[in-house]
């Protein structure tokens, strides 16, 4: 790509070379040597450019600019902005060879830095340019990649080790059938927790793009909730938490897999935040075409320091709480990508001490007349206004 727009730039610039050096030679018997002017050309083909690009004379002054060169911060009051990338500039001013780097360019404060690859090579006798690429986005999905990779490691130690150690108690304790069916439990146990990690590993490598929905289809709300409090009313009465939904009859616009393991994974971690004997309430209200979908719940809730993380891969507020209740650190983390490749967000508002409000805005169906509005059961706690 580059190589072609090097060769773009010297058709254009070919004739004006030719005329500057013919103007040169003419003044050379007539008087003192202007330096050529750059050809209108080059101006257009900067501005068709993906690239940052910007060419410099030889006093350092930045004759042309793209606008993304300008944009990034390349460029202040005609002069580079960047002093390595000025220093590359002069070594190939002053040698002509072509040269090739990675820069990292700061930003003001409290943004990341950019990372940009950079070639610089000479255009005639006058002139230097500079072609940039900024790489931040592909570096930074390099990084999530390995911490990712080195997340996922650790997490995969802690199941697979517990299973290595219970199978050789177990077979220590043969003898015992009290000692194996209590080990066997445990194994039990870790083998869940395992299980639970790969597939949810799974289901968060297809929703990372955060690609937008290529068919979305209708979701009727009310039975999406059903179906989740069906599978969690079991955890829910042996704690004595009511799960809590007023039926709205709201469509939603979307993939019902995905909604269904967002409002599951927000419905289970209240669950297992929530006190005992206290209450989950999950709300759907309209604003314009979107629907907020609020799962709220008393427990134990999150310090605000922690709230700019918690939607990080494997970040945990308690881990001590997750170990005992099975969790793996990636609920939350699945439930934002849901909400992105929807076109929606997830938020949380919370209080330490009084519990959390977590509301998931995804994109409704325009109103197509009454929906039929499924019964809850008792075990799911209706919640009648």
């Amino acid at each position: 790509m580059t190589e072609l727009l090097f060769a773009l730039l010297g058709v254009v610039l070919g004739g004006g070379v030719v005329l500057a050096w013919r103007v040169s030679e003419r003044e050379l018997r007539t008087g003192p040597v202007t330096p050529p002017t750059l050809p209108d050309g080059v101006a257009a083909v900067l501005s068709v450019l993906r690239s940052s690009a910007l060419v410099v004379d030889d006093d350092d002054v930045v004759l042309k600019a793209s606008a993304p060169a300008v944009a990034i911060g390349l460029v202040r009051d005609q002069r580079i902005a960047v002093p390595e990338l000025a220093e590359l500039v002069a070594q190939v001013r002053r040698d002509g060879q072509v040269r090739e780097t990675e820069l990292v360019v700061p930003r003001s404060a409290g943004k990341p830095p950019r990372h940009v690859s950079v070639r610089v090579a000479p255009l005639g006798s006058w002139f230097v340019l500079a072609l940039v690429e900024d790489r931040s986005r592909e570096h930074r999905v390099e990084a999530v990649r390995r911490d990712f990779v080195a997340n996922v490691s650790h997490e995969l130690k802690t199941p697979v080790g517990a299973l290595k150690l219970l199978s050789d108690t177990v077979a220590d304790a043969a003898d015992d059938p009290e000692a194996v069916r209590r080990f066997a439990g445990r194994m039990h146990v870790e083998s869940d927790r395992l299980t639970r990690l790969v597939q949810q590993i799974i289901e968060l490598s297809r929703l990372q793009d955060d690609d937008p929905l290529d068919s979305p289809a209708a979701v009727p709300l009310d039975e999406l909730v059903v179906t989740t409090f069906d599978e969690l009313h079991t955890d829910a009465d042996a704690r004595g938490i009511v799960l809590s939904y007023p039926p709205t009859g709201l469509v939603l616009l979307g993939h019902a897999g995905q909604i269904g393991l967002a409002l599951g994974n927000l419905v289970a971690n209240a669950v297992k935040y929530s006190e005992d004997g206290s209450t989950v309430q999950v709300t759907a209200r309209v604003r314009d075409d979107m629907v907020e979908l609020s799962v709220s719940d008393m427990g134990m809730g999150i310090p605000p320091g922690e709230l700019d993380r918690i939607f990080e891969r494997f970040y945990r507020v308690d881990r001590a709480r997750p170990r005992a209740t099975g969790g793996t650190g990636l609920g939350l983390s699945i439930v934002k990508h849901v909400a992105a490749s929807h076109g929606g967000e997830v938020t949380v508002r919370s209080v330490e001490g009084e519990g959390s409000t977590f509301t998931l805005t995804l994109p409704r169906r325009p109103d197509r007349g009454p929906a039929t509005r499924p019964a809850l059961s008792p075990q799911q706690g209706e919640a009648r206004t």
